[in-house]
């Protein structure tokens, strides 16, 4: 889940209930209480950085991938690719 926070932070910069939306899409049933220890950890290490933004009337905390947070996700689509690669390597053959 937290690979998939990053890559939603690395195309745009999101706030926690548009997260919580776009993870529900995915098939994610998760609560605030979940998301945002998972937001505030990922700023912890240096990979989202946040900032309080006005969007309508109201105030909210937006979070945006750092150059690490860019890196990470880089790193993670190769052994994501690696081990897809692994994982369906014999699927076209047969015993």
């Amino acid at each position: 889940m937290r690979l998939h926070v990053l890559h939603h932070a690395v195309k745009e910069p999101t706030y926690g209930f548009a997260m919580i939306e776009e993870l529900r899409r995915h098939g994610y049933e998760l609560s605030a209480g979940t998301l945002y220890p998972i937001l505030h950890g990922l700023e912890r290490k240096g990979l989202l950085r946040s900032a309080k933004e006005r969007a309508g009337g109201a105030e909210r905390r937006v979070y945006r991938a750092t150059p690490a947070g860019r890196k990470a996700l880089s790193a993670a689509k190769a052994k994501v690719r690696e081990l897809f690669g692994e994982l369906f390597e014999d699927e076209g053959e047969t015993s």
